[in-house]
């Protein structure tokens, strides 16, 4: 099985079946339409142009390639007792790189998490659907080896048909007055294979995403789930070696009162994200 083909369709939660109980909907939402019914298997439009499009597509075409890239570098890996997330002890990394991407990860299985969950951040952030950002993240990123085929394939997904589907123009900028939100935050990290050289990486994630402004017909809203990343020791940091993705796990969506879409463009702009560390 493919990378790509990981991705999980059942309802539930490590494949119980059990389902979602979700609170009413209140009649309005913050942009004066409807709001949306919960999702169903038969996605909208909006929908498949917001987080899914944004991963899967991305996934489809970073997996292709060479079969045997994830392979252990030094040796066989072992897979280490899984445990809650809990700190560590260790401190965020204090350098970045020219693209403002963590750098500088211990070589050791937090350092491993370290760098999966800050990466989980970028590759799902409105920076790599910008063109002029996009050669940047993928250099730092993702393995040497990877680079000259990612960097053809992610602009074969975000193309101008793609950006123009999210409400963004040829530069992945959004019109003026509104703002393209596209924010991850992990939850938490479980690394499930290590080894001195490659390691396997689940970080759990929810995120904001969706276009501000008062005509916008994909207003922000929220998602939640899990990425898989595999890495490699390479040039004296963890680079991604391949990455997948798949729904959940998702609370009960709490009853909270919606915000105007002012309120959100106010809120990206002034709070800043975070370097995290295991």
């Amino acid at each position: 099985m493919s990378l790509g083909d990981e991705r999980e369709t059942s309802g539930g939660y490590g494949g119980t079946g059990q389902t979602r109980t979700r609170l009413p909907d209140t009649d309005t939402d913050p942009y004066g339409t409807p709001r949306r019914a919960p999702r169903s298997s038969s996605r909208s439009l909006v929908t498949v142009v917001g987080v899914v499009v944004l991963l899967i597509a991305a996934i489809a075409f970073a997996n292709r390639g060479d079969g045997g890239s994830s392979s252990p570098a030094d040796g066989a890996g072992t897979e280490p007792e899984t445990a809650a997330t809990a700190p560590s002890g260790q401190r965020p990394v204090t350098s970045k790189s020219a693209a403002g991407i963590p750098t500088g990860f211990a070589q050791d299985q937090e350092g491993a998490e370290s760098a999966a969950a800050n990466y989980a951040v970028v590759l799902v952030s409105a920076d790599i659907l910008k063109p002029a950002r996009r050669p940047e993240i993928v250099r730092q990123v993702f393995d040497a080896g990877r680079v000259a085929e990612l960097e053809k394939n992610f602009d074969r997904v975000y193309d101008k048909a793609f950006l123009d589907k999210v409400g963004l123009d040829e530069n992945g900028e959004a019109p003026k007055g509104s703002t393209y939100v596209s924010r991850t935050m992990p939850v938490g990290t479980k690394a499930t294979d290590f080894s001195g050289g490659t390691a396997t990486v689940e970080v759990w994630c929810t995120g904001v995403y969706g276009m501000t402004g008062e005509s916008s017909q994909n207003p922000v809203t929220n998602d939640w789930f899990t990425m898989t990343l595999r890495l490699r020791w390479s040039d004296g940091d963890w680079k991604v070696d391949s990455f997948s993705q798949k729904e959940g796990p998702a609370p009960v969506n709490g009853d909270n009162k919606v915000s105007t879409s002012d309120v959100i463009s106010k809120a990206v702009e002034e709070f800043g994200g975070f370097t995290y560390a295991r």
